[in-house]
């Protein structure tokens, strides 16, 4: 905190460098209704003669589609209102309960982290706020939060919850700090800030490590830690290693491993692909050869080499291992949006990875004939939009409505022969199954 404080002592004003756009999205209107034609022969054709819409045709449940978005707000809501009565005692009780069951929402996102994350949620935005606003009072609003959390972590030194809740703290407002620009447009004192955020929450943090071996929200710690911007001591997947084999379960870490692993942040792609493969060994009887897949299931997204370079026949076999092993109607929506989506990642003009991609998206039709049940349409709106994390949602609902009407246009086209013959298809509990209209 010594270092931290001597930043602000600098008469400079730092050079913000956030993207503060917001990409919000609006459903799509429907297409008309196709209108009866009137003849000299005919009267008005009656209204129970109008053609159904292909979208009519088409039936498929969509139970609470913003269900997983409420739930994670719930636990992000319990953390910072625990906090906000100051009573630590209780957050650290409810956080090491869901780490210790390993509890996950049924989108795969660890209860614990969700928590904590609430919990240290007002004094990140504070941070932030500050950051984007440089009038008086500057450095006092900078570092009045955190400096608090600090107070708390001394009346708590030997609660790993407390630890690594405040060091998470540290870790945001260090990329607050560094911001979305280049390394080398970067102001030195923004970088000096980050960098000491981060050194501070090492620090706080290392203790814990060997005393709590099996906590997941100890090894998240580290991996967020491990993944910051000017990291130059290793350890990236040893911690991803770890965090992964605590919760074999839960994709979410070997997707952060793929994307962490792209040459632009730690790594290089002969290593993403021996970490894919040694991932897919290490949980081979949980995921088959899904591991790889999730490996790389960000990764070949954003980087056309990356995508480039993948073994296409794998990665299609972690597909169906997945669903093989966990045929739930979220990792078939999932997969089933990321699939559909495909196409439209990438930079473009790169014929090798625009092939793969295309390999990748015509594994849509059966996923959607042989696994889906219902419709989960915030995942085929967080698809559209790359799976990016930083989205800012103003309305769920349109956002859900979005992501319903992407879904329909996909499956009216895949189903597009049935549906020209005049049949209706019913998604059922075994999957579509076409009867008569």
């Amino acid at each position: 905190m010594r270092h931290l404080k001597n930043l602000f002592k600098r008469k400079s004003v730092p050079t913000l460098l956030l993207d503060s756009d917001d990409l919000g999205q609006t459903p799509r209107k429907q297409e008309p209704r196709p209108q009866p034609q009137k003849t000299a022969q005919t009267a008005v054709p009656r209204p129970d003669a109008v053609p159904p819409s292909p979208h009519e045709m088409l039936s498929i449940d969509c139970p609470d589609p913003t269900a997983e978005d409420r739930l994670c707000d719930e636990n992000q809501q319990l953390g910072q209102g625990l906090v906000r009565q100051e009573n630590w005692a209780a957050l650290s009780k409810v956080i090491r309960a869901a780490d210790a069951d390993r509890t996950l929402t049924p989108g795969s996102m660890p209860v614990a982290e969700l928590i904590a994350y609430g919990a240290r949620a007002d004094v990140v935005m504070a941070t932030e706020h500050a950051i984007e606003d440089v009038d008086s009072g500057f450095a006092k609003a900078l570092l009045s939060g955190v400096e608090d959390f600090e107070h708390v972590l001394d009346e708590h030194q030997d609660d790993y919850v407390v630890a690594c809740v405040v060091a998470q703290a540290h870790i945001d407002i260090g990329w607050a700090w560094r911001g979305k620009g280049e390394n080398n447009v970067l102001p030195q004192r923004n970088r000096d800030a980050c960098i000491a955020h981060f050194e501070r929450a090492g620090e706080i943090i290392a203790p814990f490590i060997a005393q709590y071996p099996t906590s997941a929200l100890v090894a998240a710690t580290c991996c967020a830690h491990a993944s910051g911007p000017f990291n130059h001591q290793g350890g990236l997947r040893e911690s991803y290693e770890k965090l992964i084999m605590l919760n074999p379960l839960n994709p979410r870490p070997m997707r952060a491993l793929g994307n962490h692993l792209l040459p632009r942040h730690h790594g290089g792609y002969s290593e993403l692909e021996l970490e894919a493969r040694r991932t897919a060994a290490r949980v081979q009887n949980v995921w088959g050869a899904g591991g790889y897949t999730w490996v790389m299931f960000d990764a070949i997204c954003s980087d056309d080499t990356a995508c480039a370079n993948l073994d296409v026949e794998y990665f299609i076999d972690g597909l169906r291992d997945i669903l093989a092993h966990h045929s739930t109607a979220y990792f078939a929506n999932l997969l089933a949006a990321y699939c559909a989506n495909m196409t439209s990642f990438g930079g473009g003009g790169n014929e090798r990875a625009d092939s793969i991609r295309a390999r990748i998206g015509a594994c849509t039709e059966w996923i959607i004939r042989a696994h889906l049940t219902e419709l989960h349409p915030m995942i085929w709106a967080h698809a559209a939009h790359g799976f990016d994390n930083n989205l800012r949602i103003r309305s769920p609902h349109k956002f859900a409505a979005s992501g319903r009407e992407d879904a329909m246009q996909v499956m009216t086209s895949l189903f597009r022969s049935e549906l020209a013959s005049g049949q209706r298809i019913v998604f059922t509990s075994k999957g579509p199954q076409a009867t008569p209209a």
